[in-house]
């Protein structure tokens, strides 16, 4: 089975874990990505296993309208029996490496995210429409996103894989950590830490966790990991609210490290809260922090609640007070932090690891070799 990945999420060197178990699994994984993803570098481009080539694309950075300088020399190098386009269905490079598929006669296959029924314009309405024709199968990300597809026409098999697990042997418990971010961070290994890892954008319901830690006691403190364009309103909001002695903003930490700022936590707090154009597609922190044995609270906003489970606690989005209880539960109640830590590590290790994805995504690779639709 000789596969040809074309993935931009691949810069990061910590998602390759999935292509080494799929190489494990005996699958030859070739794997392209761009020499530059916006201002990301590739951290691997060199691995044991599976071949690594990079080209340069168009409009770095750009999501949908990107597409790469010399794909189809690294397709005829390759000659894969699948190619495997880790991208929208209705991005410029889908329809690029799509189109090379079908002139070649390789089976294709994409993956979606989009958990949002949306209608776009020409050329990307066309793009959708072509690259549904030729794909044999379709991967969603979610379960709204299968939905999604099905509205919109694509009648032949869609898995629901999640696009990237964890892997277990980083993301573990660390008790060393444990102290030693405490008392880096707060000066003190005995405050209890909430925390948030990710985007500092509105739509993550931010502003909401940094109200409902406010009404908690001082020994409660707040851990912010993330940059982005919110960032000066939460500074502004945590000020306000007196919360700025007890808040901690770190920003731009290496994946690798990430591993250690969870397990800092006491409880991680995924508040996403859904616009008219988005909403949360899966909340990979929430399976890094339960690998963590860290208990995570989630917003009730797209996938959440199903990645979480019975594994931790929901709230209704946007609701201040209801984070609150939640918050307060898992804070005062040690029985309770170790049953979710309990039921969180099990729940990563059946569900969500990088070698249960690969294996998910080898018999997706089965199928759409096979050529069966439904």
């Amino acid at each position: 089975m000789r596969i040809l990945m074309i993935s931009k999420a691949l810069v990061i060197g910590a998602y390759h874990k999935k292509i080494n178990e799929l190489a494990n699994l005996g699958v030859e994984v070739h794997l392209l990505i761009p020499t530059t993803w916006g201002s990301q570098a590739p951290e691997i481009t060199k691995a044991d296993g599976y071949a690594i080539y990079t080209l340069p694309i168009q409009f770095t950075g750009k999501n949908h309208f990107h597409f790469y300088n010399g794909l189809l020399s690294v397709i005829d190098a390759v000659r894969p029996e699948l190619l495997h386009i880790d991208e929208e269905p209705y991005s410029v490079v889908t329809f690029q490496a799509m189109r090379h598929a079908k002139k070649k006669k390789i089976a294709s296959l994409f993956f979606t995210w989009q958990n949002i029924y949306k209608r776009y314009p020409f050329p990307f309405s066309a793009i959708e429409r072509y690259n549904y024709r030729v794909a044999r199968v379709a991967i969603a990300g979610n379960h709204e996103a299968k939905e999604v597809l099905r509205k919109k026409g694509f009648a032949k098999n869609i898995f629901v894989v999640p696009q990237f697990g964890v892997d277990p042997e980083l993301y573990t418990k660390r008790a060393e950590s444990r102290i030693k971010i405490k008392e880096q961070l707060f000066q003190s290994a005995h405050v209890q830490v909430i925390g948030f890892i990710g985007r500092l954008v509105e739509e993550k319901g931010i502003l909401t966790l940094i109200e409902a830690v406010s009404k908690l006691p001082e020994n409660c403190r707040l851990l912010l990991v993330g940059s982005g364009p919110l960032e000066k309103r939460i500074l502004q909001m945590a000020k306000k609210l007196g919360l700025d002695q007890r808040a901690v903003l770190v920003k731009n930490v290496p994946s690798e490290q990430v591993p250690h700022y969870l397990n800092c936590l006491d409880c991680l707090v995924l508040p996403s809260l859904t616009r008219p154009n988005w909403k949360e597609q899966f909340g990979r922190v929430l399976i890094e922090a339960m690998a963590c044995e860290v208990p995570v609270i989630g917003s009730d906003s797209g996938e959440i609640p199903n990645v979480i489970g019975d594994a931790g606690l929901i709230f209704k989005e946007g609701d201040v007070a209801g984070l609150l209880e939640k918050l307060r539960a898992i804070l005062s109640g040690h029985h309770l932090q170790k049953e979710y830590q309990k039921r969180g590590l099990a729940r990563v290790l059946a569900q969500f690891t990088q070698k249960h994805v690969a294996m998910q995504t080898m018999s997706v690779y089965r199928e759409a070799l096979a050529g069966r639709s439904e």
